[in-house]
């Protein structure tokens, strides 16, 4: 595995990449706390078979810069840039919790780069059961992470307390999480301008709720897998049967086993199986005659 940046507006990303740079592609995009090395052992096991590049996002970690916004359409806008900087073919974006708000934004805004997408464990702003969502008084950090400057106050210097309260309470086990990879989560948000950048994603949500709801019901026809941890809370239903209406009109569910919130950290290797494998059905059903498929 490699370790490199590519610069995109301005912006310097760091990215981890592994695999042959002419196969076909995954785009890993990590959420809240965490970073790229989120996906370090489920790229380890694609890397045979497929080009991986897996960015921290925009200020995290080894990123440098602050982009001009939080909002997902920016975002999912950079992200594209590292895909065509990294000339990702055939490619399949997946992204967790924030990366996979940002993966609807690309769905929405940049389909025609994309052969597949994932989206894992999480809500999409605007999109049903989003006003379910937060209602739900377990769901208090939305609000508190959307205050200006008080999240950065009371968090920094407090960085792996806080987070490992998340780590703790939404894993179906705590333990799967290694000490050493909590460790590299605090330090990828150990700059003021880190966690301004992350609680920024929070600060976006009224506009990421308000561009999706302007393009609801328009097709998408993209082939898209919405994956949720078994031990995470919520139905899966409610979530795939949100997106449809939403517009994406090939939307299908699946739960890995054995892991809650942060599926890439505790079921690896049950992630990666289930990546590949919608990657090689995608591959499968573009390869079809028109008339043949369903």
């Amino acid at each position: 595995m490699q370790i490199s940046t590519v610069e995109i507006e301005g912006l310097s990303i760091a990215i981890r990449e592994a695999g042959p740079p002419e196969a076909p592609a995954f785009l890993l995009l990590h959420g809240w706390p965490q970073s790229s090395y989120a996906f370090e052992r489920v790229i380890s096991r694609l890397a045979a078979d497929y080009r991986v590049v897996a960015p921290d996002l925009p200020c995290i970690g080894g990123s440098q810069g602050m982009p001009r916004a939080g909002d997902k359409r920016t975002l999912a806008r950079l992200m594209r840039g590292v895909a065509e900087a990294c000339g990702l073919r055939h490619l399949v974006v997946a992204g967790h919790d924030v990366g996979g708000q940002i993966v609807f934004a690309l769905l929405r805004d940049h389909p025609e780069i994309l052969s597949g997408a994932v989206i894992m464990d999480v809500v999409i702003p605007g999109v049903a059961p989003w006003e379910k969502v937060i209602r739900n008084p377990r769901i208090w950090h939305f609000a508190f992470h959307a205050v200006p400057a008080l999240p950065e106050t009371l968090v920094s210097g407090h960085q792996s307390a806080y987070f490992d309260f998340f780590f703790n309470v939404l894993s179906k086990d705590g333990a799967s999480i290694a000490d050493d990879a909590r460790e590299i989560y605090a330090r990828a948000y150990s700059r003021s301008e880190s966690l301004q950048a992350g609680f920024g994603w929070y600060r976006a949500f009224p506009e990421d709720a308000e561009a999706n709801a302007k393009w609801a019901g328009k097709p998408i026809a993209v082939p898209v897998l919405y994956l949720r941890g078994a031990a995470e809370p919520g139905e899966i239903g409610d979530y795939v049967d949100g997106l449809r209406p939403a517009g994406l009109s090939k939307v299908v569910g699946d739960i890995i086993a054995d892991s809650g919130h942060f599926v890439a950290d505790e079921n690896p290797e049950a992630l990666a199986i289930r990546l590949a494998r919608f990657h090689r059905e995608i591959s499968a059903a573009s390869s079809e005659p028109t008339g043949r498929r369903a």
